[in-house]
Order: structure tokens, then C-alpha cells, then sequence
């Protein structure tokens, strides 16, 4: 008998319909030569500190750090979670072979491995690999089941993932907790601290210090109205880039040129091209939703996966753009089968994947094709399964899914792009424009916010179309002084925050560079949503509006927290790149273990060397807390001015 284990029951009800195993008993189908089971997300689980050893049952300081001599697991969860790991065991203690059915990444491999361990698998695993639910995808899958061995790797990954969180978290956060937290006992405040979540936190903290030590500056801009076109003056910058820092300054300038003539000196006109947005990964499509719709990035987590579970979209959980050379040819039957609900198809049906130029063929281009940017998973895309059944916020999702894929087929928008020079006087003066010769993938969308996300070929901002400037030509003009204040930087929204964990906290606008950086980002594409939730819970961040804010025992932690490690993004980034490394088999989960058990290490030797935690001196109410050069007053906030450089 074969046995396959699903991720959970509505994947494994639709594997075992495709597989004919129609009788169903108590938590799995049978049929055909199959038994279907399933698990209900993580079953296992790392043990628990005090079921190492007693000794680690209690919370101090001279039991830290804990370092298991080696991990084990447990099956974790209620009644009925032991009562469906029961029939997996069963089922698989009568198996002739296994088939690896869970989610295909690197968590559900994990999750997998450890209930097949925990279940005393001895028979040969395989692993089904597919990057969709539909039928065809399924029965494709089972045709091409690869030996378990060949994602050794990625199992090894996930695991170094699960204990690296669990020898930090655990380690720093009673290390944090004993030292620092309020309260004693059962009363006492647990300062959570973990791996992703707080260089996450360091994020929104230190943008919202910038934000409430900012202090505006104001400047001034020239400008000259001319044929009822807007010029800015080209001016050499002065100070911190900005060329007018007085209104006297600026006035000088402004009476210096009013009573001359301004003269074009320069027409130039160059054709570009802008390419379709790119095809959604699940970080992109989380920022989008948030922009559009209010969406946080957990719900939008949750849509697309129903989507996926609908078999109207393709797996989720994906962190590239690009799609593999082999979905090519497939593209016409996909948009075929969805073209009763988008009419931009229309124009596209019929057309052939021969990967020629021209007309009666679909265009195939290296910033959709990519063999080299798509590992295990390609981006998310329509299955081509009509979308029927679907709810009003999961309609707006696939949308969005489906509209990019639609617009990735239609030519670039073709535009001219005008640049025009003037001066009066001594002082130059330009002003762009922009306009749109041929449409191409435009025409795919219907809101203009979604149009204006093509980029331009040159990576010029779009910009309005121009009245017909002739060099030489001269009139008057009527300069004016704007006077302008610097704006600090904004909170964090989800959509904003999601991508600086993606960048490792560094602001990144370019699309390619963005993807390059992906291998450093904090946390995966499918972690991303859970730790923001966490925060939240925590109440360590707060929403208003779409703003994220630091509460004040979110700040107070991260002043606290002593280890550059614990709060740095781009360090937790470098660890994450460690990752992908196993991943490939480019990096050994042993090496990477015992860079975890010196960390950890580390960490804890920090806080207990510390000479923070005491009681402050001076209002005998705040905790001495550690910042970048001096000690201070964890009521800092509350006025108090206390102060020792160390």
C-alpha cells in the first residue's frame, strides 16, 4: 500500500478524488491502491526547555544558556492533533512506500520529515513536488515523484531554521526577562525576543525615532512659469542639497532674471519603452494588496492561499518574479481558460508560444522567462481554472494575479520622452515631459494607479506631456519663489515595512536591485505576515491608520536589548543568506549549528555582564537601560536625566 500525507484535510480530500482512493474512514481515504492521509500544520515540534531537564524548568540566569546536546521533537497540539498523528503512524507502519504530499517548500518539508520521524518511518519516502492543485498539475506530479533524499537540503535548512529560533528565543528571552522585566513570578512581564521578530521591531522603533527627533528646515525652490509650462531652475546646491537656503537669496535671484527674457537653449526627444509590472511574488503581491485595498499582510497571506487551495492561483509562498522557460508553452491554454472573465485577453487568443517575433506569436522576454531566477517555485500566476466561488476580497486578489500575468503577453508601452532647457540670465532652467506613442500593456488596467507602475526604460519618473518648445525661441516668463519645508520620513505602513524586511531595512526602489537582495531579507516570504502578527500581539506595535507605531514596551525593549545580533536587520539578513546557502548545499547545517551554539553564547554572556537592569539613581523608578555611547533611564520619555557615558 502506498501512503500519501497531505498537508491538511481539503488538500488531501482533492488528492485522493485525483487518485481514485474514494472510501473514506476516520482521518484518510483509501482506494486504488492508495491511502490518503493528512496533517494538520505543524504536528511536531522541538521539545520544551523542561523536557530536556529539569534543571531548565525554572527561569534564571545561571541555567543560561540552554544547549540541548541534541534536539528532539514531541507531537504537539490537543486531543485531536495526537488522534490524527495516531492514524498517520498506523498507516505508515503498514506502508510499502510514503509520498511526501505537504506544502512544496521548505516548511512543509520540515513539517513532514519530523511526523515521519516521530512516526518510526522505515519504508522508502518520495516526494511530490507540484506548484499548483489543479488535476493536470497533480497527475504530472505523480508521474515525475523524485526520492526524498533529493531534498535532504532543503529539510536541513528548515530544521537549522526551527532550532536557531528556538536556541535564540528561548535563550534571550529569559535572559531578557529575568534581567529586566517588571513583576515577579507569575507576575512578571515576558520580554519576547526572537530572531526575526526583533530587527523587525528595530525597524519601526528607530524609524519612529527619526521621525520624533526630526527637525524641518525650510528651503527654497525657483521656478519660472513660461507658456504655461512649470521650469525648475538648475542650481549648484549650497548646503545639504539645497541650492536656496534664504528667502533673501532666493529673491536676489528672483529679480535678477524677471525683466529678461527666457530662452529655449535645448529640445530633446528620445523614445523609450516601459515594461509591464513585473508577475507577483508573495511580498509583492502582500505590499500591493496593503496599497489598494487596506489588506494586511496575514490576510492577504491567507486569500492567496485559498486561492491556491481553489486551484485558481499557483503556490504562494514564493519569493521570485519570474516564471520557468517550460510554462511558455503552456500560457495560451491558461489564458483559455480564463478569457470569459478578463477582455484584455481577447487580443491574445490565438496567438502561438513559438517564442518568435511578431505578429501571430507571444511574446516570451528574459524579465518574465527566467530559468535562472526560479529555484523550486515560479511566481504566483492563474492555474487557468475558471475563478468561480470566489468572495469579494478574494475576486480583487486574483484580479491582481491574473492582470499581471495578462499584461506580461502585451507589447511595452511605447513613449517619448521630452526633455527641454532654458535660461534667463544666469540661470538655467528645465522641465520634462512625457507622452504615450502606443499604449501596449496599459490597456490592460483600468485604474491609473495600477497603469503608472510600468517602468520606464531610462528609469525616468513618469512625467506630463509638453506644449511644442523650438530651440531659440524667447519670451517672458514669470519666475517664482516657493518656499518648501524638509518632511521627516514616514512610519512604516505593512506594504513598506514588508519591504524593508525584504531589503534587510535598506530602502530600495529599483525592481532589479530589490530582487538581488532578496537572499539577505529578514525571515521568508511566508514568515514575514506571522511575525508582523506577532508584534501586534505582543503589543509591541500598534496600527493607526495604516501607520505602524512602536508602544513604549516595544521601544523600551529594544533599548534594552545589548546585542547588535538581536536588533540588526542586516546581521539577521546574513543569517537568513546562511540559510539559503544549506539550502543548496552550499554551506553544512554542522557549521551553521555551531555558529547558533556560539551566538547564543554570546547573547546570554551579554546580558549577564551587563551592568544595566539596576535601579535608576536619580527617580529610584526607571531601569538603568544601555543605548549606543551611554547609559540612561529606561523613563527617559517620562523627563528623567539620568546619564553616564560607559
Amino acid at each position: 500500500m502506498v501512503v500519501c500525507v497531505a498537508e491538511k484535510p481539503s488538500v488531501g480530500a482533492y488528492i485522493a478524488n485525483v487518485l481514485g482512493a474514494k472510501q473514506k474512514h476516520d482521518g484518510y481515504f483509501e482506494g486504488n491502491g492508495y491511502q490518503v492521509t493528512w496533517t494538520f500544520g505543524h504536528l511536531c515540534a522541538l521539545l520544551d526547555p523542561q523536557e530536556y531537564t529539569e534543571q531548565w524548568k525554572a527561569w534564571s540566569l545561571s541555567s543560561l544558556p540552554m544547549i540541548p546536546p541534541r534536539f528532539s521533537i514531541k507531537v504537539s497540539g490537543d486531543a485531536g492533533v495526537h488522534k490524527q498523528f495516531n492514524v498517520i503512524k498506523s498507516l505508515i507502519a503498514q506502508a510499502d512506500e510514503v509520498i511526501n504530499c505537504g506544502d512544496a517548500g521548505q516548511e512543509g518539508e520540515l513539517i513532514q520529515r519530523w511526523v515521519y520521524q516521530q512516526a518510526g518511518c522505515k519504508c522508502p519516502v518520495k516526494r511530490l513536488w507540484v506548484n499548483s492543485l489543479t488535476e493536470e498539475a497533480i497527475r504530472e506530479g505523480f508521474k515525475q515523484l523524485k526520492d526524498q533524499s533529493e531534498y535532504q537540503h532543503l529539510y536541513e535548512a528548515g530544521m537549522m531554521r526551527a532550532i536557531g529560533d528556538w536556541l535564540l528565543g528561548m535563550n534571550a528571552t529569559r535572559a531578557y526577562t529575568i534581567r529586566y522585566a517588571s513583576g515577579r513570578g507569575r507576575e512578571r512581564q515576558v520580554l519576547s525576543v526572537g530572531r526575526v521578530q526583533t530587527p523587525t521591531l528595530a525597524l519601526v522603533v528607530k524609524r519612529q525615532a527619526e521621525i520624533e527627533h526630526f527637525v524641518p528646515r525650510t528651503y527654497w525652490e525657483l521656478k519660472t512659469l513660461y507658456r504655461d509650462t512649470l521650469f525648475s531652475a538648475q542650481l549648484p546646491a549650497e548646503e545639504d542639497d539645497y541650492a536656496i537656503t534664504s528667502e533673501e537669496q532666493g529673491q536676489a535671484l528672483v529679480d535678477s532674471i524677471k525683466d529678461l527674457p527666457l530662452t529655449i537653449t535645448s529640445v530633446e526627444k528620445k523614445k523609450g519603452l516601459e515594461f509591464a509590472p513585473k508577475l507577483y511574488d508573495l511580498t509583492s503581491l502582500q505590499v500591493d494588496c496593503n496599497k489598494k485595498f487596506g489588506f494586511s499582510a496575514e490576510q492577504t497571506l491567507q486569500l492567496i492561499q485559498s486561492l491556491y487551495e481553489k486551484r485558481v492561483t499557483t503556490y504562494p509562498r514564493v519569493d521570485t518574479t519570474y516564471l520557468s522557460d517550460d510554462l511558455y508553452p503552456k500560457v495560451p491554454a491558461t489564458l483559455a481558460g480564463i478569457k470569459d472573465y478578463f477582455p484584455a485577453i481577447t487580443p491574445l487568443l490565438g496567438l502561438k508560444a513559438d517564442g518568435k517575433k511578431g505578429e501571430g506569436s507571444l511574446p516570451k522576454s528574459k524579465k518574465v522567462f527566467d530559468n535562472k531566477k526560479v529555484t523550486d517555485h515560479h511566481a504566483i500566476i492563474p492555474t487557468g481554472q475558471r475563478p468561480e466561488g470566489l468572495t469579494a476580497e478574494e475576486k480583487k486578489v486574483y484580479d491582481l494575479v491574473a492582470l499581471h500575468y495578462i499584461a506580461a503577453f502585451y507589447p511595452e508601452c511605447e513613449v517619448s520622452n521630452t526633455t527641454v532647457l532654458a535660461k534667463a540670465g544666469e540661470i538655467d532652467f528645465k522641465v520634462t515631459g512625457r507622452e504615450v506613442l502606443k499604449p501596449g500593456w496599459r490597456v490592460v488596467f483600468d485604474d491609473k494607479d495600477e497603469k503608472d507602475e510600468g517602468v520606464n526604460s531610462e528609469g525616468e519618473e513618469n512625467a506630463k506631456s509638453l506644449p511644442a518648445f523650438t530651440k531659440g525661441e524667447s519670451g517672458p516668463h514669470e519666475p517664482v519663489l516657493k518656499e518648501k519645508t524638509t518632511t521627516p520620513p514616514k512610519y512604516y505602513t505593512e506594504a513598506t515595512l514588508l519591504r524593508a524586511m525584504e531589503t534587510a531595512g535598506k530602502t530600495v526602489e529599483n525592481d532589479e536591485l530589490r530582487e538581488a537582495m532578496k537572499e539577505n531579507g529578514i525571515g521568508r516570504p511566508s514568515t514575514r505576515a506571522a511575525i508582523i502578527e506577532k508584534l501586534y500581539q505582543r503589543k509591541y506595535i500598534v496600527k493607526q491608520g495604516k501607520s505602524l507605531r512602536a508602544t513604549e514596551t516595544g521601544i523600551n525593549l529594544i533599548h534594552l536589548i545589548i546585542s547588535p545580533l538581536l536588533k540588526s536587520a542586516e546581521l539577521t539578513g546574513l543569517w537568513e543568506k546562511k540559510l539559503r546557502e544549506i539550502e543548496r548545499g552550499e554551506y553544512t547545517a554542522q557549521d551553521f549549528l555551531a555558529e547558533l551554539k556560539e551566538m547564543t553564547s554570546g547573547v546570554v554572556k551579554d546580558v549577564k555582564t551587563n551592568k544595566a537592569g539596576m535601579l535608576c539613581p536619580v527617580c529610584r523608578q526607571g531601569l538603568i537601560i544601555r543605548g549606543n555611547t551611554q547609559y540612561g533611564c529606561s523613563r527617559w520619555r517620562e523627563g528623567c536625566t539620568y546619564r553616564e557615558p560607559f
